[in-house]
Parts: C-alpha cells; structure tokens; sequence
C-alpha cells in the first residue's frame, strides 16, 4: 500500500525537554485515559477502521471535550487522537491518503485546545500517539519492515509538525515494528515513549518475550519504556521482567475490561471500580514505574484516581 511522501528535515535532539527533565527528577508522569472507548461510552461513534479517527472528523468537540476532561482530572500527558490517522487506514476507509494530514493536524490541535481551556496552571504535555499499522492483536498482519519503516517515519514527522511535546509508541505487538517505529519517532528529536501490548506478563502478543522487546527499544534510547491495555493485575509483574532489561524510566497503563476480536468492540470490567485500578498502582511504583496511566476501558475518574494514590508533584 503506498505511503505518503515523508517530510524533508527533522529537528535535532531535545536535550533539555522539559518531559526529559521530570523523568530524570523522578517525577512519576499521569498519562491520561482512553479515547476511543471513552467516545463510545459518550455515546459517539467509533467503526472501525478508522476508531477514534471518526470523532476527530465527525465529532471534534466530543474529542476536545474528553481532553479537557482528562487534564482537569489530573493527567500530565494528554494523548492525541491519531491512534488510526494514517494514509493507510484513511486508504482502507475509502478517503483519500491525503486527509492524515488533516486529521492528524486537527486530533493534535484539539488535544492542545483542551489543554488550554482546562486552565490547570500544571505543565500538561501533548503526546502524540503512534500505532501498529495493522491490527494491534494481529502482529501477522504487521507489513513488511521497509515499508513499517517509511508509512511509521510519514506519520513521526506529521505528528512533530503539528506540534506534538512527545511522541508515543504505543500498543506495539511485535519487536519488529516496535524498533521501526520507535526509530522513527526518534529521528523528530522529540521525547519518545514505546509502550509494549503484552499477552500476560512475560511475553507479547506475537509470543515474543517482553524483556527481549524491552532490549531491542532501549538500545535505541527511548526515553521510557511501557506496557499497555494489559490487565491492570499483571502490569507489577510486567515491570519486574522490564526493569531487569532497561534501565530507562519504565511504566504502564493498563486497561479495563476486555476486547471482542470478532467485532472490533470493548466489553468493561464495571467491577474494577476508579479507586480499585487506583489501588494497583502503589505496586507498580514499588516496582519503579514513572509513567503510568490508563487505557481502553478508562477514563476522566481513573486518572482522577490515579492522581490522588499518586505521590504529590515535586514543585521546583
């Protein structure tokens, strides 16, 4: 499938990075929650292929809504919608290639808009999200890594010129796709995040172990690495195997419920209550995450539980 042509130039390294800076402090950085599942719990549509891509055309103010929702909970990093905004899927959805550009110009202005109606006064960054091509439960499908490398670099550099602080690699099911797409990410020069999808706590969905994925990002440099949509119950053990192959800022941001593969869909865990996700998380920070947060199934009440169960923000 052909890929749109990738930008000329990316700028050079960060060091500095304010996002840099608070992980190198320790600081423990509050993802938000999830949007797609949130969207559809509104009431908003989300079809597959496009998911959450669909509200950022059809529906904008739902997404900014949920943005600024999240940064009034709490979080630090809010997570742009572009989880499906590639040429790729724009192609599988019957649009043009070109309307990812749009799309994610627009899913990372209203992330910025949020943030600045929410009003904290707290430093809230906007990471922009970076998916697996294909489906993120069928690592088979991944496409060939010539072509990960070149549709991964279009979309690294999109999201850096819309304006992104970091970049997010998220739900990564296989270690193939998660260097090609972690290399791109890096080459903006901007903080990079890789977060790993895990089948249980050792291996991930392809069957790969999870601490061999962990050593093929970190030798690379991210500036964290992660697991995500797991079950909040096994992300301690997740980083217990992590910490042994990094010593980069690890962390989590599990999720609540379960998918339905057939149908594209989520079912929630109604059971696993905010203050009982909530409740995980002192396991995970004994476990030395930095980063920790929520995925599908979540929401504004999570990350307002996780702010409270996490330590208070070092005030330079």
């Amino acid at each position: 499938m052909p890929s749109a042509p990738v930008p000329p130039s990316a700028p050079p390294p960060q060091p500095s990075h304010p996002v840099r800076g608070r992980l190198v402090r320790g600081e423990v950085l509050l993802l938000d929650g999830a949007m797609g599942t949130e969207l559809e719990r509104r009431g908003v549509m989300t079809p597959l292929p496009l998911w959450s891509a669909h509200a950022v055309r059809d529906a904008p103010d739902a997404v900014r809504a949920i943005h600024e929702a999240e940064a009034r909970a709490g979080a630090d990093l809010l997570t742009t919608a572009t989880f499906r905004t590639t040429p790729r899927t724009m192609l599988r959805a019957g649009l043009p290639a070109s309307e990812a550009e749009a799309l994610t110009r627009r899913a990372v202005t209203l992330a910025g808009e949020a943030r600045a109606n929410a009003g904290s006064g707290r430093d809230i960054r906007v990471a922009g999200a970076m998916a697996p091509l294909e489906d993120c439960y069928r690592p088979d499908l991944a496409p060939p890594r010539a072509e990960a490398a070149a549709e991964h670099g279009a979309q690294a550099l999109r999201l850096a010129d819309a304006g992104v602080d970091l970049i997010l690699v998220e739900t990564m099911n296989a270690i193939a796709e998660a260097v090609e797409a972690t290399q791109a990410a890096m080459a903006t020069g901007l903080p990079v995040f890789v977060s790993f999808l895990a089948r249980d706590a050792h291996a991930l969905w392809d069957g790969a172990p999870l601490e061999d994925a962990v050593r093929a990002v970190d030798a690379l440099g991210p500036d964290a690495i992660l697991v995500n949509c797991v079950p909040a119950a096994i992300v301690a053990d997740c980083l217990a195997g992590m910490a042994r192959a990094t010593r980069r800022p690890i962390g989590g941001y599990p999720n609540v419920g379960r998918p339905d593969l057939e149908h594209g869909t989520w079912s929630r865990d109604d059971e696993l209550s905010p203050e009982r996700f909530a409740a995980h998380a002192e396991s995970w920070l004994r476990r030395g995450a930095l980063v920790v947060g929520g995925c599908c199934g979540t929401g504004p009440d999570y990350t307002r539980a996780l702010r409270a169960a996490l330590p208070p923000v070092l005030v330079e």
